[in-house]
């Protein structure tokens, strides 16, 4: 297989070009492919945004040199991993460790965006929510069910509310994950279904504060990072008090406009000349979304698409370390074609790489199509 467009052959002639400073691809296992087992590289990243369920293994990939489909879908099935709303009350995977320890961190957020960032709970005012939050945890228990189905049985004992409204009051208040199938690769994904964190991983959430904990392994994955940034992937705030209190064991440095950033000692750190390889990223992926300063992999600011969809048919590609556009695979029986729409043009070393990149993407995501091709447009 061989891209084609005259973006590629009939402009080559520039190599790569400069891009993100390679730190921060590193950590994100996308400098080059790590070897590791999926589970550690999901602990490692403290999770992946994951509400495209398919997305997380063009994610995972990306970034390890290993790894197959049925690696991931055996830790979702085995309850080594789970996708549940954390970190900005958005779904993520993570594996079971993390999701009790980061849950209770992050119950504040979430609580927070109940009350006063949808419009679920001015509407369930004055409800006994604890009560709300014990029917829905019985029920959820009971076995795993949807929030429409969920609402239904809620509002039989609430009826003068909305069922959307309770539904989505448990969803806040309380740690859910979504149970396979959904997530499992080559399944019909259907709609989500919710059980209880703890019921389903059959373990408590953990009752230690480890905000710190939380706050170095963002840095392990995403440093060196200013504390706006470490905000605004958690959905924290006020979290100048907890790195103040930990300055003595990181490492402070300055970005060129001069805004401080913070970092591990030990963090890795890549020569600043590191070539950046071409990597085909998925919709909503943690390197895109958990900064809150996009430039430094967003050129111009542009906004990242947000597809609707089960993911792992189209997403975001890295040339040079920067976002430089869109990729689609669409598919019929028998023939899959993977499209590449760049914002800038790409030539020499990197339009190669495009094209061997993206044949090892559609032998990955495509498996089974007996014709494939790639096509780059202008």
């Amino acid at each position: 297989m061989s891209c084609t467009g005259t973006s590629l052959a009939q402009r080559a002639g520039h190599d790569q070009q400069p891009g993100t400073e390679p730190g921060p691809l590193a950590r994100q296992l996308l400098l080059r492919r790590a070897d590791l087992p999926a589970i550690d590289a999901i602990e490692h990243l403290v999770g992946m945004q994951a509400q495209a369920p398919l997305a997380l293994y063009v994610g995972l990939w990306s970034r390890l040199g290993s790894f197959r489909h049925t690696e991931l879908a055996g830790l979702i099935a085995g309850r080594q991993a789970v996708r549940i709303r954390l970190m900005r009350t958005t779904v993520h995977l993570v594996s079971a460790r993390d999701a009790v320890m980061l849950a209770p961190l992050l119950r504040g957020v979430h609580e927070r965006a109940f009350a006063t960032g949808s419009p679920f709970g001015p509407r369930l005012a004055g409800l006994d929510l604890a009560e709300l939050v014990a029917e829905g945890l019985r029920l959820l228990g009971e076995q795993p069910r949807s929030r429409a189905e969920l609402g239904r049985e809620l509002a039989a004992r609430w009826p003068r509310h909305d069922p959307v409204d309770l539904a989505y009051a448990v969803s806040y208040l309380v740690p859910l994950v979504q149970v396979p199938p959904r997530g499992i690769w080559g399944q019909p994904q259907g709609g989500a279904r919710w059980a209880p964190a703890e019921v389903w991983l059959d373990r408590p959430l953990d009752p230690r504060p480890r905000i710190e904990e939380m706050i170095r392994r963002y840095l392990a994955a995403f440093g060196p990072a200013t504390v706006q940034d470490i905000q605004a992937w958690s959905g924290l705030t006020r979290l100048r008090e907890i790195t103040t209190v930990m300055a003595p064991r990181l490492r402070p440095a300055r970005d060129e406009s001069g805004a401080e950033l913070l970092d591990l000692p030990e963090a890795p750190r890549p020569d600043p000349d590191t070539p950046a390889p071409v990597r085909f990223l998925p919709e909503y992926d943690n390197l895109l979304l958990s900064y809150a300063d996009r430039g430094r992999v967003i050129p111009g600011r542009r906004p990242v698409p947000l597809p609707p969809g089960n993911g792992g048919r189209t997403g975001n590609i890295l040339v040079g370390g920067r976002w430089n556009g869109t990729w689609t695979i669409s598919r019929s029986p028998d023939t899959a074609v993977l499209r590449v729409e760049p914002h800038d043009p790409i030539t020499g070393r990197d339009a190669e790489a495009v094209e061997a990149e993206g044949s090892r993407l559609l032998s990955f995501a495509a498996a089974g199509a007996t014709a494939t091709a790639c096509e780059v447009r202008r």
